[in-house]
């Protein structure tokens, strides 16, 4: 144990001596929320639409205001005829067009359904589905407000939303970015770790000391544990008061699940810097076995149920996936007990620290 504290004590000096070691473990993991949190938002909002009254009625017109009377839509265009519809989808002025027909005005009056022609741009699948679901319920509130007779329905829906009432991306997103952040960072700081020995030549001096691979790579791990578990209470921090997550879950629990998802970051980034002969090279495969399959395939983003069978068999080796479901349902919901996930986490981190002890050599090749 003394082996393993000197160890871990000349490592965190290390730490401490490196201001660009310190800048990238606490500053990185801070301006990758801010930036994550803001940039990706999934809320539609200042939509560009134009529009083509055919009808020039006061109906017509009444059905326009409504449409922009909020802060979805924006009324970029007053077209003339179709023909201008076209040239504004190619320049991306506007994403959809509303065509109100000649007769529109007519119909409400005499009570009949009035019709609308939307059309949409779409070259962006995703958002063209998200904005035709939305104009179609826009224009069909607006048709029954001005309906002259409006037409009994014989369902009464009401819909109210759960653990996210206002349907903001930032209480969804920010929870899975601690797990994007923490892989990213522990790896690529724990990556360097016994590279850096081999590119300085100090690995010889630790080499000729009497200490084994377990207590070279538990005496890495310790000072990057501490520093991981601080940029995850700063980074929970700025989720809390910057973006307003709530927290409905056991803060215990959240810390017993997240220090098992960081020993998995840690460890993978220590294998990585054991099969590795420079710091460069092990950086750069840390960066890519972990920030895109995290990313991409561990439902941070990307609905796990609408990847196709292969890549959903393959995210199961996906750590962050796991997590991302444990820490999204512990603060959103307030689930605390996830003994699959727990279970499985906990044996991806013994087998990585295990393959990193075996991995590392008692000698120079």
């Amino acid at each position: 144990m003394r082996r393993t504290i000197a160890l871990a004590r000349k490592e965190f000096l290390h730490i401490l001596r490196d201001p660009r070691t310190l800048t990238v473990a606490i500053m990185m993991p801070l301006i990758m929320v801010l930036l994550f949190g803001y940039a990706i938002d999934t809320e539609l909002k200042d939509l560009p639409v134009a529009f083509l009254d055919e009808d020039r009625t006061e109906q017509s017109r009444d059905l326009i205001a409504q449409l922009t009377g909020n802060e979805f839509i924006l009324d970029v265009a007053r077209l003339q005829n179709r023909n201008q519809i076209e040239p504004l989808f190619r320049d991306r002025s506007a994403y959809a067009a509303v065509v109100i027909p000649h007769d529109f005005g007519e119909t409400l009056l005499e009570g009949g359904e009035a019709k609308v022609q939307v059309l949409i741009d779409g070259a962006d699948g995703s958002s063209a589905a998200t904005v035709q679901n939305y104009l179609n319920a826009a224009i069909r509130q607006a048709n029954e407000r001005m309906a002259a007779v409006p037409m009994p329905a014989p369902l009464d829906m009401r819909v109210r939303f759960l653990f996210n009432p206002q349907l903001e991306s930032q209480t969804f997103i920010v929870p899975g970015l601690l797990a994007v952040v923490m892989m990213m960072i522990c790896a690529l700081l724990t990556s360097i770790a016994v590279a850096r020995e081999k590119e300085t030549g100090t690995l010889e001096q630790i080499l000729t000391t009497p200490v084994r691979s377990v207590q070279v790579i538990t005496g890495k791990v310790l000072p990057y544990i501490l520093l991981a578990t601080l940029d995850a209470a700063l980074i929970l921090a700025l989720g809390l008061t910057v973006f307003g997550v709530p927290m409905r879950g056991s803060w215990l629990m959240l810390g017993v699940y997240s220090l098992e998802f960081l020993l998995i970051a840690l460890a993978l980034g220590l294998l990585v810097s054991t099969i590795t002969s420079s710091q460069r090279v092990a950086m750069l495969l840390a960066l890519m076995i972990t920030l895109l399959p995290t990313i991409i395939l561990s439902g941070f983003i990307f609905p796990i149920e609408s990847m196709p069978t292969v890549l959903q068999w393959f995210t199961r080796i996906i750590p962050a996936r796991y997590y991302i479901d444990v820490i999204r349902s512990l603060m959103l919901v307030g689930e605390n007990w996830f003994p699959l996930e727990g279970g499985v986490m906990a044996g991806m981190a013994v087998l990585l620290l295990g393959m990193a002890v075996k991995r590392f050599s008692s000698r120079l090749e």
